[in-house]
């Protein structure tokens, strides 16, 4: 009778409990429904209206995943078909073909979301979603793991946020928020990585961020952050900072010990590198361009025992290196160009050292005069910035002098005003007629003041120290090429004939006649290839002059131009991909150094000058190879030969059509991309892609996937030569720069500079690992 009553009671509670459960198993899944619906059905969730059986079953996917513990889903993982592409005039309403539509609210979506109360892991990211993030996603007390990246998502960072304790990973990458980086991380107690990056938040960097002492990675480039960097070195567990590209214009600060990798590209950073950076025994990659830094690079951090990638390109690095400079064995990447730099190369930096990747052009070092600065050039330069950063403290002290000499005299007018009730109008206007400065700036007239990006631009080439652009006259031209001789004939193409020539002084150049209707004026002309002469780079061609002669007045055919080019001996690219040249003919590790070179080239080109210098005519037959196959690219800025000169000059000298050009210059530096990609494809198959259709291009570039394919198409010396690591980097590279816009965005020339080097550096290191195999 007892086992009897048991067993009743056993059968009864499954009986109550098995609806209760049916129906929680009803609600989890009705709510997935829901967020599809708000999604507006997107096709990576169409397997869900097709399946009857329990959707945690599913097998997950690229783009779906949901894992359940018992009866409640934890992990929900949903990655859309919205391929990111970035919208500079993204006004916070939607977007048709980018973004989910009008009818979508984030709010009702999120509160949806929030009947997940077991969910621990949440990432939605390529799905279109738009407007300001919720506050209800506090509601999901559980979460550990939080990514909304590559969304519309813009305005604050909600401060509710920091209610939920537990959250471990917080990535917010690739949307709009506008607003400053919260003050209230340090709430995250258990937070180890934080991507805020490719965003438009500003403000300081919060010192709350390194009261976080889980943190392992920090990525915050891509920003407009600003101000200080507080010290760094309290966060003992954090192995990555990235930071490029913001606008912080402190000093550097101390890092913990275990960093591993540091970007701090592309911001202000100033005064000299610290010590304690040549202490950090676990960093591997340490990125320090274009920043503002000064004094001699530590010696320790070249020999830090796991450092791999260290740039140091243009600052104002100055000094010599000591004799017996030491360089750790796992270093195989170093740029120190473009800095101030003197003296003698240490050995284990020579260039020409088969284990590393070492660029050192644009000093003023005692190696290679070709490519190198007179001692006197850095000496002056340095000396220069010296002196202007004195006038700068004078100039200062005198703002500050007369603000307060400026408050005495109205301080003085306001007492007057009040003894001398009758002659007040007539002293007040005396005061401030004397204390207004006088703000008319001496010695510019007033059309270059109005025009402010004229005059960045004049302040962004002095800083150069470039000579004036020489101006020929045809006598001296054809003494140069007796008297354009057939045997001084180098070619013609597209941009006219192209000659050699010997100037009076002995150096050989190369002289493009041009023929330029006369509807384009003479005057922006002259000062467009004036700007074009004061681009100096080590991968340039340099414009060294020009000579224009009209053509008159019953002369239809126009004005000639010649344009007065570096002369550059060891041919063009193309030749060293030919089969027809088998002397020529370059490996592997060549050509990444030749393609890193045109790329620097091309990226100073873009953000070297204000207005930037685009659609550059970039085909492997206008880069050319010296005698020791240092890359130099011609032909660049030949657009004032075409109708858009006349967008050009308006781009330049009004204010009006600012913003037009801007897009405009955003369509160019994608072309740019683009062409460049097609060098990157002949470097991979040869100069056999030339001239072929866009489909051909395309079928092509399909059988990259699969290693029969590359080892069909991809040429024999490259596959003989390269490690399929390396080839990998610049196969995918080359599909971004080719593949077309609405697919997926193409990269920028850093984003194309940075893997290129990424590709070197991992050759370098299987040509070091490959070498040590055979010596053993």
């Amino acid at each position: 009778m007892r086992y009897f009553c048991f067993l009743v009671t056993v059968i009864v509670a499954w009986v109550l409990f098995l609806p209760r459960t049916h129906e929680l198993q009803t609600s989890q899944r009705q709510v997935l429904f829901q967020l599809r619906k708000h999604l507006e059905y997107p096709p990576s969730l169409e397997i869900w209206a097709n399946y009857s059986g329990d959707l945690c079953n599913l097998s997950s996917t690229v783009h779906v995943s949901i894992s359940c513990q018992g009866n409640s889903v934890t992990e929900l993982k949903i990655m859309g078909d919205y391929k990111l592409v970035n919208v500079n005039d993204f006004n916070g309403f939607a977007i048709p073909n980018k973004t989910l539509s009008e009818n979508f609210k984030i709010d009702s979506f999120f509160t949806s979301l929030s009947r997940f109360p077991s969910l621990k892991v949440l990432s939605l990211a390529f799905l279109g979603i738009w407007g300001p993030l919720s506050d209800k996603i506090h509601r999901l007390s559980s979460l550990e793991v939080l990514d909304l990246s590559s969304n519309f998502m813009f305005g604050s960072v909600p401060a509710k946020i920091s209610r939920m304790v537990k959250l471990q990973t917080l990535t917010l990458e690739g949307n709009y928020f506008n607003e400053t980086v919260p003050d209230w991380l340090d709430s995250l107690s258990n937070l180890t990585v934080l991507s805020l990056k490719n965003n438009r938040l500003k403000g300081e960097f919060p010192s709350a961020i390194c009261r976080i002492k889980t943190l392992t990675v920090i990525a915050l480039s891509h920003n407009e952050l600003s101000g200080k960097l507080p010290d760094m070195a309290t966060l003992r567990g954090l192995h990555v900072l990235d930071l490029r590209e913001n606008h912080l214009h402190s000093e550097l600060p101390r890092m913990p010990k275990g960093l591993v990798t540091a970007l701090l590209s592309k911001n202000s950073f100033s005064g000299e590198i610290p010590a304690q950076f040549g202490v950090l025994g676990q960093l591997q990659h340490l990125d320090l361009s274009f920043n503002y830094l000064s004094g001699a690079p530590p010696s320790a951090l070249f020999s830090l025992p796991n450092i791999s990638y260290l740039n140091l390109a243009s600052n104002m690095l100055s000094g010599a290196f000591p004799d017996k400079l030491k360089c750790g064995g796992k270093l195989g990447f170093i740029d120190i160009s473009n800095n101030k730099l003197i003296g003698d190369l240490p050995s284990c930096l020579g260039s020409t050292s088969d284990e590393r990747v070492v660029q050192v052009n644009g000093n003023c070092l005692s190696v290679d005069s070709q490519h190198q600065h007179q001692v006197s050039y850095c000496r002056e330069v340095l000396a220069r910035n010296k002196h202007s950063r004195g006038r700068e403290t004078v100039v200062l002290v005198a703002v500050v002098t007369g603000a307060v000499l400026v408050l005495l005299l109205l301080a003085f007018g306001v007492l007057s005003f009040c003894r001398r009730y009758s002659s007040r109008r007539t002293v007040g206007h005396y005061i401030f007629a004397e204390a207004t400065p006088d703000h008319s700036p001496n010695g510019y007239c007033s059309e270059l003041v109005t025009n402010a990006r004229f005059v960045s631009q004049a302040a962004r080439l002095d800083t150069h120290g470039a000579p004036e652009s020489r101006i020929f006259s045809l006598e001296q031209l054809k003494e140069a090429t007796d008297n354009f001789d057939s045997s001084m004939f180098l070619g013609e193409g597209s941009m006219g004939k192209l000659y050699k020539g010997k100037l009076e002084n002995g150096t050989y150049v190369a002289i493009r006649s041009l023929t330029m209707l006369k509807k384009y004026s003479i005057q922006n002309l002259k000062v467009r290839l004036d700007l074009l002469s004061k681009l100096h780079h080590p991968h340039l061609a340099g414009l060294l002059g020009y000579c224009i002669v009209s053509g008159g007045h019953d002369d239809s055919s126009g004005n000639r131009i010649f344009l007065i080019n570096e002369f550059v001996s060891g041919g063009n690219y193309r030749t060293h991909l030919s089969e027809n040249y088998p002397d020529k003919v370059l490996k592997w590790s060549d050509r990444l150094a030749i393609l890193i070179g045109v790329a620097k080239a091309v990226h100073f080109l873009h953000t070297g000058a204000i207005p930037g210098c685009f659609n550059n005519r970039l085909k492997t037959n206008n880069v050319l190879l010296d005698e020791h196959r240092i890359a130099k690219l011609s032909d660049y800025g030949m657009s004032i030969t075409t109708d858009e000169s006349e967008k050009l000059e308006a781009c330049f000298f009004t204010h009006f059509t600012f913003r037009l050009c801007n897009l405009k210059n955003k369509t160019d530096m994608e072309g740019d991309v683009y062409n460049f990609g097609f060098i990157l494809l002949e470097s991979l198959v040869g100069p056999v892609v030339s001239g072929k259709g866009d489909t051909f291009l395309l079928n092509e570039m399909e059988s990259f996937g699969s290693q029969d394919g590359r080892r069909r198409i991809v040429d024999p010396i490259v596959l003989t030569t390269c490690s399929q690591e390396s080839l990998s980097i610049v196969v995918s590279l080359t599909k971004k720069c080719i593949c077309s816009e609405v697919s997926a965005p193409r990269p920028s020339f850093e984003d194309v500079l940075w893997n290129l080097q990424y590709a070197a550096q991992v050759q370098a290191t299987a040509d070091t690992d490959q070498k040590s195999d055979s010596t053993s």
